[in-house]
């Protein structure tokens, strides 16, 4: 194209559009999964995505003082409900995504050692790592969990709480702590430390995902096509691998 023209296409506006960017703030413990898939999503002709990780609590509390932001997924229904409540999530479009188990991670030396929540209170397991236990959903999870398995009252002095899932698997992966409770999904990051058990059976707390569009997004068209990419066929073998479990809804 001549420059004249090119110049004279700027100067309308036509070749100025930027390709739309939407936004989405979602749980920490969704990092590597959401990577993958947001790539996925704008090379099969969907918006560019992009992404801010934090706690459920940071991002709901962002979202409610109106942060910018076009798609909220939550790591429990908890921070999904401050958010509605506060009407900066539209309601209807929110959709229970994923599922999740807790995992022991532990240092290569005590792992095998580790079988059950009672083996975190033996002497040689000083520090426990959790998510903060008063906000953050993977530490609310945790302590539902040890409580359930009547362990909390006696574990709780050995408990280090930190800012987030992710932050649990780096301090028992530098030998900070001797154990965290973490995600499952977030155990398969592990370096050093080593998976003791996955947590099961009727002591297991049930995780949920929530996912919504959020009421001040600027780009609600191309949220609800990426939120519905995150329900096909091709995302469900994403999440899989990375250890999560896909919840009704999936083409």
């Amino acid at each position: 194209m001549p420059r004249v023209l090119m110049a004279l296409w700027v100067g309308l506006g036509v070749a100025a559009v930027a390709p739309t960017e939407v936004l989405v703030s979602a749980a920490i413990s969704l990092t590597d999964a959401l990577e993958e898939l947001g790539p996925m999503h704008t090379a099969s002709g969907g918006a560019t995505i992009r992404f801010n990780f934090a706690a459920s609590n940071v991002l709901a509390r962002q979202i409610v003082n109106g942060a910018p932001a076009d798609v909220f997924i939550s790591a429990d229904e908890a921070q999904m409900q401050v958010a509605e409540k506060a009407g900066a999530v539209i309601g209807s479009t929110r959709v229970d995504l994923l599922g999740n188990r807790l995992a022991v991670l532990a240092t290569a030396s005590l792992a095998g050692r580790i079988k059950d929540a009672r083996s975190l209170l033996q002497p040689d397991v000083r520090r426990i790592a959790i998510a903060d236990p008063d906000a953050v959903p993977a530490g609310v999870y945790a302590r539902q969990y040890l409580q359930a398995a009547r362990v909390w009252d006696e574990a709780r002095t050995r408990v280090v709480p930190v800012g987030n899932v992710r932050a649990a698997v780096a301090a028992v992966d530098g030998g900070n702590v001797q154990a965290a409770v973490v995600y499952e999904s977030d155990a398969t990051t592990a370096r050093n430390a080593v998976l003791a058990f996955v947590v099961s059976g009727p002591e297991a707390p049930k995780i949920v995902y929530p996912a919504a569009i959020v009421t001040a997004s600027q780009h609600r068209a191309d949220a609800e096509r990426f939120l519905q990419f995150l329900r096909s066929a091709r995302a469900r073998e994403v999440f899989t691998k990375h250890r999560f479990v896909p919840l009704g809804g999936f083409d």
